[in-house]
């Protein structure tokens, strides 16, 4: 007979330095409690496997090991969800009774799902944006969840952990009051702000009617955007045009220049409507604790950033950490400016900065 185990499967990732989404933990082992006139005990035996080629987290294997003094058994483990303690980043791991997690028990129907849906999932803009040969890898990544109406899927103010596309079926977007203010559908995205921009999610979706959800965890998500630059330029396109209907910053204040505080347009939205709007002129931005940041843009490039005894992408990286300043944007640039090279590929800058902003890091590393 063999050791008595448990299966468990992160199904949440929240920077964990160690492990992925999807990964799997085996937990074997047994806990004999011992009676003593003087003191309880037990003897515990446990083994813990990891996935191949990582590291073993002691703090992991001493949660799932508590699991087997608690229950005495890796096979008398209940159906259950559970935390890691935590240390620079921390995971959710979900285990069944069968011993194997649902997730891994339909992988292969999800995977049969999700080939059955390349024909109509293809034509999504996300994945318009990707060039055939790599659609099928990008694809693997997500998982397929079917949610019901009146299911609610993210909640205002959640710290965001997916990114979600619409195979079939609609939701409603929620204001604070709970009262529907739009509806998104087949193809549509959402909660992909709160992990680029590293915001709380800023709307209670709400399913309308059956729905069958793909969604990707943050370090996927993140791997995508990195790896595939047409995605990034996706992203870019699809916020810029968000901040443009919700009158954000209009395009025809940007022709004629532009003031305003940083308390109400954050940094990252203000340079972003200016790359996607392809504009050229000069950012000032005053009444920053470390003086005066100016930055050009070149049909939408940034040629130019200064800020402090900082320049180019380290001042691109500062300015964005900033919350309260006074702007103002002037239309035209210098002859000579018109020759300088960007600084950068401005998605790839902007996603760098959050991401910096995210960690905490200085505006280099060193």
């Amino acid at each position: 007979m063999g050791f008595p185990e448990a299966t468990f499967r992160i199904v949440e990732n929240k920077k964990c330095p160690l492990y992925d989404f999807g990964d799997t933990f085996r937990v074997m082992g047994i806990s004999i409690p011992m009676s003593g006139a003087e003191e309880n005990s037990s003897i515990t035996s446990s083994i813990v496997h990891t996935p191949l080629n990582k590291k073993k987290c002691k703090i992991l294997n001493s949660d799932l090991t508590r699991l087997i003094i608690q229950y005495e058994r890796g096979d008398k483990i209940p159906v259950c969800v559970i935390n890691c303690s935590g240390c620079t980043g921390s995971i959710r791991l979900e285990h069944t009774i069968s011993g194997v997690p649902e997730h891994e028990e339909s992988e292969a129907l999800l995977s049969d799902e999700l080939s059955s849906l390349m024909h109509l999932i293809s034509g999504f803009a996300f994945f318009k944006s990707i060039d055939k040969k790599n659609l099928d890898k990008v694809v693997q990544f997500f998982k397929m969840k079917t949610f019901e109406p009146g299911d609610v899927i993210i909640r205002k103010g959640d710290i965001g952990g997916n990114f979600f596309i619409i195979a079939s079926g609609s939701v409603n977007v929620l204001n604070e009051a709970g009262i529907a203010i739009s509806t998104l559908s087949k193809g549509d995205v959402f909660g992909e702000m709160s992990l680029i921009c590293n915001e709380k999610v800023s709307a209670t979706i709400k399913v309308k009617e059956t729905a069958k959800i793909l969604y990707i965890d943050r370090n996927n998500f993140t791997e995508i955007i990195e790896r595939y630059p047409t995605v990034q330029l996706y992203f870019s396109r699809m916020m810029a045009d968000r901040l443009t209907k919700s009158n954000t910053i209009r395009s025809t204040d940007l022709s004629s220049g532009m003031i305003g505080k940083l308390s109400e347009i954050p940094a990252e939205a203000l340079f972003q409507t200016l790359n996607m709007n392809s504009k050229t002129g000069t950012l000032t931005i005053n009444e920053l604790p470390k003086g005066t940041a100016r930055f050009s843009f070149r049909q939408g490039s940034l040629i130019k950033a200064m800020y402090d005894d900082l320049s180019d992408e380290a001042a691109f990286y500062e300015v964005l950490r900033e919350k309260s300043g006074r702007f103002r944007f002037t239309p035209g640039i210098p002859p000579e400016d018109f020759e300088k090279p960007e600084i950068g590929y401005f998605m790839k800058l902007l996603m760098e900065g959050m991401r910096r902003v995210d960690e905490g890091k200085p505006h280099l590393d060193n």
